[in-house]
């Protein structure tokens, strides 16, 4: 049996194993795979994992001998999981892997915004303390989250998470599925919703007006829930105080993207969920998952 990994590098750099894979069939990874390039680099392997380059009804169709895609994440919108179960393809993904990584990294980018320990730490290299003729010095206002409010868009895991973590330093946590109002007029705005058609772009004008003046935003659930363009506006603006994201629209982002010059946006890239420990949970599960399926199981299929 062949396998065909089409984008490995970022789930294993080379400081795991993906012997988990090997043990179930001939192996082939590659660290990056173009939309150009799949149909060739996948061949007659029957098996495909993948988590960005998109597999399409026109790709699938010329696949004969394919009969099952992992998704080596928990989303799967790269993946036209419709003509795959027209097609009798089976897909599966890894849901829920990454929750407590996604969650601390929303909450650092909090902090960062709040107490702008990058920013200090830079200043302080560059003698600026040994300098001032006091004992201590801030260059932006530092924050304290006690006593703010968290608006929580999409309470699944992470963003339960996401809440208790809050909560403990002393947050009010508005979860806007329960209460919309008092969401979108917290001092923070969170997104942990996944990405659909419908929700495409809601973060936009309209929605930024509804926000509380000097408000921030965090997003570390996907770049397409957010008009960046709107963003930008409201951040050069000053409508919004700030925002901090670890995913955008377009990634690697391009070079007219008008988040990243904006000295009000901190900007990561898509690195929340990358801690080891969580990317050996996704190298297991999906060798797991594959497993299940040639033994007759369904474990986290995502087409049935």
């Amino acid at each position: 049996m062949k396998i065909v990994i089409f984008d490995g590098h970022t789930i294993n750099p080379g400081d795991l194993s993906w012997e988990a894979l090997e043990a179930i069939g001939d192996l082939t990874v590659y660290d990056a795979t173009a939309p150009e390039e799949a149909l060739s680099r996948l061949g007659d392997a029957e098996i495909l994992m993948t988590s960005k380059c998109p597999i399409t009804r026109e790709f699938l169709k010329q696949c004969p001998k394919l009969k099952y895609i992992g998704s080596t994440a928990t989303g799967y919108n790269n993946i036209d999981v419709e003509a795959a179960k027209e097609l009798g393809i089976a897909v599966t993904n890894v849901p829920a892997y990454s929750t407590e990584a996604v969650a601390q990294h929303t909450i650092s980018l909090m902090l960062e915004l709040c107490n702008h320990v990058g920013l200090h730490d830079a200043s302080v290299k560059s003698g600026e303390w040994e300098a001032c003729k006091y004992f201590c010095y801030w260059k932006e206002p530092v924050l304290l989250l006690s006593g703010k409010s968290l608006g929580i868009i999409g309470y699944g895991q992470i963003g339960r998470k996401v809440g208790q973590i809050a909560s403990a330093l002393g947050m009010k946590v508005n979860v806007y599925s329960q209460d919309r109002e008092a969401a979108v007029k917290s001092d923070f705005v969170t997104l942990h919703c996944p990405l659909t058609k419908e929700n495409t772009g809601f973060i936009n004008d309209e929605f930024i007006r509804e926000m509380k003046p000097g408000a921030v935003l965090i997003n570390t659930a996907r770049g397409g829930l957010i008009d960046e363009a709107a963003l930008a506006r409201a951040l050069k603006s000053g409508r919004l105080k700030a925002a901090a994201v670890d995913v955008l629209a377009q990634e690697p982002p391009a070079a007219d993207n008008p988040l990243v010059p904006l000295p009000n946006c901190i900007i990561t890239p898509h690195l929340a969920w990358a801690p080891k420990e969580m990317r050996q949970v996704v190298c297991q599960t999906i060798a797991d998952n594959l497993q299940s399926y040639l033994d007759g199981g369904t474990l986290n299929r995502v087409d049935l």
